[in-house]
């Protein structure tokens, strides 16, 4: 997930005795072999851990192998916010990549940094390459003005996750595929009562990209010109009527005491993880990121999995997005750059996407990808599974559900946090919602001065 603790707590357990199982050194995370002096070096630099890098070690491999121009060089560089500022400071020296891994949050940053070559430069030259396989959705987030600038690559989407066994405990229908805000409130009610209160119905974590992500739902924005995307965004809208109805809706399940407040950070979610494994929570929303961890906590029970909430009475608009994309550098040879071209055309074919679901569980990205044997298998395995993917194949990608393109997302989060927060306190939404509108303002407003954009 992004943005978002895009590596779940469940990948860094693991991580070791899983490249170990892999037969893979535990140093093959750090780079996948030495350079070929014959070959042109192509320098990646990412930020996966765990099975991720496993996998991702396996694909340098295999790429390296398959043929015999280019050798590319993995790097992990830490977490995100630590990778992009090495990006942003070594670029233009010797010791920068030439093919690198950024997360959502830095989109805007990168696109005004001038630092990247634009994917849609080599997708125009490149004919072989058909741009259509990969999701639209995921596309239109890492795109600005209709061209494409990274290459998605390890994405997921929010979902609803219930305990699916203990409603058929309580003899509670589940919520449906496409659940509205009545629908969860159903079950979250039945399930807090029928258990003589002892299961909290539903959570949802103090986290801005949830909250965005219910705006993105409802056909909204969180900040102005279409979430910055028709032109620079000069400030906040969180007020809209998708987000009051949303924060009306958390606030009722609170009042009935279905809804019970983890806080926010990494201490919330494993806490929340925690409680819905021991069968103390039947429902949260989170990152897709987390079926494999969940489905292996969950030992006897099932685990359901439905499209993130959407506001009753309204159709669903689709979610947006998180995670990571490939980026290239612009101070290296053309050849370099064609060599990391090369790669990323190699990691996004339908295979090695449907390869890089199975592993890590992040969303197979190339739409050829649900026709291997690889996710049929492994949908048929196990169902929950496909829900994801199958959320993210319906959307139709636009401006409310493609991101937002600002920069400052980390304190945008910091400041719906908070508003978020205090909502869950019972504090009046629309008050907490101007007075983080207002906080997001004269950020925007001395983030776009100091760059020389008009407000």
């Amino acid at each position: 997930m992004t943005s978002h603790r895009s590596i779940s707590r469940f990948l860094i357990l693991i991580s070791v005795s899983f490249l170990v199982t892999a037969g893979l050194p535990f140093t093959a995370c750090r780079f996948a072999q030495a350079a070929n002096p014959k070959r042109i070096k192509i320098v990646f630099w990412n930020e996966m851990t765990g099975p991720a890098q496993a996998q991702l070690t396996q694909f340098v491999q295999k790429f390296n192998h398959s043929q015999s121009k280019y050798e590319v060089e993995s790097h992990f560089q830490g977490s995100y916010e630590e990778a992009v500022q090495k990006i942003l400071n070594t670029h233009g020296s010797n010791a920068s990549p030439a093919l690198f891994q950024s997360a959502d949050i830095s989109v805007s940053q990168l696109y005004h940094s001038g630092y990247i070559t634009k994917i849609q430069k080599f997708i125009d030259q490149d004919k072989q390459f058909n741009i259509n396989k990969i999701s639209p959705v995921a596309r239109s987030f890492y795109s600005q003005k209709g061209q494409l600038l990274g290459m998605p690559f390890n994405s997921s989407q929010p979902v609803l996750y219930y305990n699916a066994s203990l409603l058929k405990k309580y003899k509670i229908t589940p919520p449906p595929l496409d659940p509205t805000y009545a629908d969860v409130t159903r079950v979250a009610t039945q399930l807090y009562q029928r258990s003589g209160k002892k299961v909290k119905g539903m959570t949802m974590e103090v986290y801005g990209w949830l909250f965005d992500q219910l705006v993105a739902n409802s056909g909204h924005y969180s900040v102005n010109n279409e979430n910055g995307r028709i032109a620079t965004p000069s400030k906040a809208t969180f007020i809209n009527p998708g987000s009051i109805a949303a924060m009306k809706w958390v606030q009722d399940n609170i009042k009935k005491g279905n809804f019970i407040n983890y806080g926010s950070g990494g201490n919330a979610s494993a806490n929340e993880i925690a409680a819905f494994l021991s069968g103390k929570l039947g429902i949260f929303m989170e990152s897709s990121a987390e079926i494999g961890q969940l489905t292996l906590g969950m030992k006897n029970q099932k685990l359901g999995v439905s499209y993130y909430p959407h506001q009753t009475g309204k159709k669903a608009n689709g979610v947006a997005i998180g995670g990571a994309a490939l980026w290239i550098g612009n101070d290296k040879p053309a050849a370099v750059q064609q060599g990391a071209w090369t790669f990323i055309k190699y990691l996004e074919s339908a295979q090695n996407q449907a390869d890089w679901q199975k592993a890590t569980g992040y969303l197979a990205l190339n739409r050829d990808a649900k026709k291997t044997k690889t996710l049929q298998k492994l949908y048929q395995q196990n169902p929950a599974l496909k829900v994801p993917s199958d959320q993210l194949a319906r959307t139709e990608a636009n401006n409310a559900n493609s991101g937002i393109f600002v920069e400052g997302i980390v304190q945008e989060r910091i400041i719906l946090n908070t508003a978020l927060d205090q909502i869950y306190s019972r504090s009046n939404i629309h008050t907490t919602l101007q007075q983080a509108e207002k906080a997001m303002n004269t950020y925007i407003s001395n983030n776009n001065r100091a760059n020389g954009w008009s407000n």
